[in-house]
């Protein structure tokens, strides 16, 4: 419970207050028919009264202010010429009168229209229109506050329960990941609980295959991304294999512009323009070559010998967007690996990171650079030698993306 309803909670009221009835507070009123002088007498018996409801019977007409009341009878002679008359001199003939019954949601709405003084007077509760209490608007903002808060709490606990949904779903390919190349570095790092990126391993006979990708936003839409375009790589790898890679691209295009309705020329606007960024790679084992294909996501390639990284580009053609063509045909890229050498492939999250003291991106450059520099490491020592260097260079900025990154060796 919100700290500043605890103590206006009424007796045998449980649970978050959900309607005006849970907010107000029994208190004296005062008739019309009433003197300025028992007003005066309530408001100093009763110190923590903001206001007083003024009533003909049990019906209420009017809210007096404790602060403008004492105010205008503390002016001189004021005490003389209003105590023996009628309290209704200084009431507010228009206060925010409601039912007990009305929800928080209503009532908030109709705080805000009355305005201001309905937070700062507080306003009437009544049953059939017979007073029964009042109410503060602090009392009100804190009902609010509580609703919201377990409305978030509701949320988290969704989005929590969606992240184990989604690791179940990445387990296996990790799982095949540490037993065909136990020396492979891996990081999948959402931005918040839930992400967009995901990965995909399998392992062959001949070789394994690998996916690494990059969907629309992140957090819950990008987590239900990531679980049709896996659904549909998964689809395309039982029918097709996994030595084309350049094709399974391409099936993933088509199935993903067809099951959310991204097509031209079908009569009615697309209600999205979601899709993926990816690269998709096949090792061949036997012939020690590296089948890579990619949309906007590269793969790059350390030889032993090499003093530098070999990128192999993705192409500029997303997967399943509305502008991806449905019969686009990716390029298939060829590499022979010597023994040895070093690939590696991240989604933008880490390049794109803005930090440093110039506050500028992360860069493309400096993550190979960087990579060189510790090449003798083991893979999941690299990995995680980038990992604190995206931190370092992020530091007081806010996470931009989802990271994810991958290492092998040949």
């Amino acid at each position: 419970m919100h700290p500043a309803l605890a103590q206006f909670r009424r007796p045998g009221v449980p649970g978050s207050p959900r309607c005006a009835g849970d907010l107000y507070q029994e208190v004296p009123a005062i008739d019309a028919a009433n003197s300025n002088s028992l007003a005066m007498e309530i408001f100093y018996s009763r110190r923590d009264m903001v206001s007083l409801a003024v009533l003909e019977g049990d019906r209420p007409i009017g809210l007096i202010n404790r602060d403008i009341f004492l105010s205008q009878m503390s002016k001189p002679f004021h005490r003389e010429l209003y105590d023996k008359k009628s309290c209704i001199a200084f009431m507010d003939k228009e206060p925010l009168i409601v039912d007990a019954d009305m929800s928080i949601e209503a009532l908030t709405f109709k705080t805000v229209e009355v305005g201001k003084k309905a937070l700062s007077d507080g306003f009437i509760v009544t049953r059939q229109g017979r007073f029964v209490g009042l109410a503060s608007g602090f009392q009100l903002l804190g009902a609010v506050a509580e609703m919201q808060a377990e409305k978030n709490r509701q949320i988290m606990q969704s989005i929590e329960y969606a992240s184990v949904i989604q690791q179940a779903m990445l387990r296996a390919s990790r799982d095949a990941l540490s037993s065909m190349l136990p020396d492979a570095g891996l990081i999948w790092e959402p931005r918040d609980v839930v992400g967009g990126d995901f990965y995909h391993f399998a392992s062959f006979p001949d070789g394994w295959f690998g996916a690494v990708a990059d969907c629309t936003g992140h957090g819950v839409p990008g987590a239900f991304m990531t679980l049709l375009a896996s659904a549909s790589l998964s689809q395309a790898l039982e029918r097709m294999g996994p030595r084309d890679p350049a094709a399974l691209l391409a099936a993933v295009n088509r199935n993903v512009k067809g099951l959310l309705g991204q097509v031209h020329g079908t009569g009615e606007s697309p209600q999205s323009n979601d899709g993926l960024d990816a690269a998709f790679f096949w090792f061949d084992a036997g012939q020690q070559r590296l089948h890579v294909s990619g949309a906007r996501i590269a793969l790059h390639v350390l030889r032993p010998d090499a003093e530098h990284f070999e990128s192999i580009p993705g192409e500029r053609m997303g997967v399943g967007y509305v502008d991806s063509l449905a019969d686009y045909a990716w390029a298939l890229n060829t590499v022979a690996l010597p023994q040895g050498s070093l690939l590696f492939v991240s989604t933008d999250g880490l390049i794109d990171q803005i930090g440093g003291p110039r506050k500028i991106a992360f860069g493309r450059r400096r993550a190979l650079e960087l990579i060189i520099e510790n090449r003798a490491q083991s893979l999941s020592a690299i990995c995680d030698g980038l990992q604190r260097a995206l931190a370092d260079w992020q530091g007081a900025q806010a996470r931009r993306d989802d990271v994810t990154l991958f290492f092998a060796r040949a």
